[in-house]
C-alpha cells in the first residue's frame, strides 16, 4: 500500500514538474530563437508577430497530439475495425452492420436503450428541478442538497454494489437483508429477485443512475434559478400568480436553455450506461445495453473485434449529435457564439 503511494504521489511530481519545465522551456526556447530584445527596427517587431503566432500552439500543441492519439486515431480505428472479421484482419464489408440489426440479442440492447433514454434523462431532471425550487426555500436547503449530491461522488460500480444490498434476496424462509424485500416482507408480500424480473428489472437499475444523477441536474439547475431576477418574480405576486404558476409559466421558461442541457448531458451518459448493468446483473435477464454488449463481444467468448466495433460505432453515431448540440446550448447560455 504504502508502494503505491509512494508511486502515485512520485507520478504527480513529475507530471505537474514536466508540465512547468516543458513550458518554461518552450518560451525560453521561443524567446532565443525569435528574440525581441536586443534587436531594433522591423526585425524585433517581426520576431514579436512570431512569437504571437507561435506562443499559443505552445500550450495548444500538447492537448492536440493527446486529443489526436487517444480520440481521433481510435475512433478512425475503430471505424475501420467495424468493416473486418471476428479477428480484424479481413474485410467483410457491411456484414456486421447486417448483423447488427438483425440480431435479437441486440435489439434487445437497443430497446432497453430506448426505456432507460425515456425514462433517466426526465427524471433526473424533473427531480433534480423540483428539489433545487424546494431546498431553496427553507433554512436547511443547503444541508438537503449536499445530501441529494453526496451519491455523485460514488463510482457506478460503488452505487451499485450499494444498491445490491437494497434489491437483495434470500431464500424461502431466510432473513431478508435487502432493504426492499425486508419492507415488502413486514408489508406481508413475497418477496422477489427484483433484478431478475425481464423488463421490470430495467426500472430497478435505472434508479441506481438517477440516484447518482438527481444531484447533478439539481446543482446545475440552482445556479440557474439564482440567476433569474427577483423582479420578475415579485412582478408575478403582485398580479396574483400562484407558486404553481410562477414555477412553470415564470421560471421554468427562463430556465429552459439550462434544463436542455442538463438534459442531454445525462442522455449521453444513458447511451453509454455500462458499469450498472455489468456490476448488477452482467447483462442477464434481458437488462443488456449497448455498452455492455460492445463489451461482451470485444472482450468475451474469444473476442470478436468487427462486431464489439460496430456496436460501439453505432454508440458514437447516436452520443455525437445530441453532444453536439449541447456543447453549442451551453455556448448560447454562456453568451457565446
Amino acid at each position: 500500500m504504502s508502494g503505491q503511494i509512494i508511486t502515485a504521489v512520485v507520478t504527480i511530481l513529475i507530471g505537474v514538474f514536466g508540465c512547468l519545465g516543458y513550458f518554461w522551456g518552450a518560451n525560453r526556447l521561443l524567446d532565443i530563437v525569435f528574440p525581441s530584445k536586443g534587436v531594433s527596427g522591423t526585425a524585433a517587431i517581426d520576431n514579436l508577430r512570431r512569437q504571437g503566432y507561435i506562443r499559443p500552439w505552445l500550450f495548444v500543441g500538447p492537448a492536440t497530439i493527446i486529443l489526436i492519439v487517444y480520440l481521433i486515431y481510435p475512433v478512425i480505428s475503430t471505424l475501420i475495425l467495424s468493416f473486418n472479421d471476428r479477428g480484424g484482419q479481413n474485410f467483410v464489408g457491411l456484414a456486421n452492420y447486417k448483423w447488427a440489426f438483425t440480431d435479437r440479442e441486440f435489439r434487445q440492447a437497443i430497446f432497453n436503450n430506448i426505456l432507460w433514454l425515456a425514462v433517466v434523462p426526465a427524471t433526473c431532471t424533473f427531480l433534480g428541478l423540483v428539489i433545487a425550487v424546494l431546498t431553496d426555500r427553507i433554512w436547511w436547503g443547503n444541508i438537503a442538497k449536499s445530501l441529494v449530491f453526496m451519491p455523485l461522488a460514488i463510482s457506478f460500480v460503488g452505487a451499485s454494489v450499494i444498491w445490491k444490498f437494497v434489491y437483495e434476496y434470500r431464500g424461502e424462509g431466510q432473513t431478508q437483508i435487502g432493504i426492499l424485500n425486508a419492507f415488502i416482507q413486514s408489508l406481508g408480500g413475497a418477496p422477489q429477485v427484483w433484478i431478475s424480473l425481464p423488463f421490470w428489472n430495467n426500472f430497478f437499475l435505472m434508479v441506481i443512475l438517477i440516484w447518482i444523477q438527481t444531484g447533478f441536474a439539481m446543482v446545475i439547475l440552482s445556479a440557474a434559478l439564482r440567476g433569474i431576477p427577483e423582479e420578475t418574480i415579485e412582478a408575478a405576486v403582485i398580479d396574483g400568480a400562484n407558486p404553481f404558476q410562477i414555477f412553470w409559466k415564470i421560471m421554468v421558461p427562463q430556465i429552459w436553455g439550462t434544463i436542455a442541457v442538463v438534459w442531454t448531458t445525462i442522455t449521453i451518459l444513458v447511451l453509454k450506461v455500462f458499469d450498472i448493468i455489468l456490476t448488477m446483473t452482467n447483462g442477464q435477464w434481458n437488462s443488456n445495453t449497448l455498452a455492455n454488449l460492445m463489451f461482451d463481444w470485444m472482450f468475451r467468448g474469444g473476442g470478436d473485434f468487427g462486431r464489439g466495433a460496430t456496436i460501439a460505432v453505432i454508440i458514437m453515431i447516436a452520443v455525437v449529435p445530441i453532444m453536439i448540440w449541447n456543447i453549442r446550448q451551453a455556448r448560447v447560455e454562456s453568451g457565446g457564439h
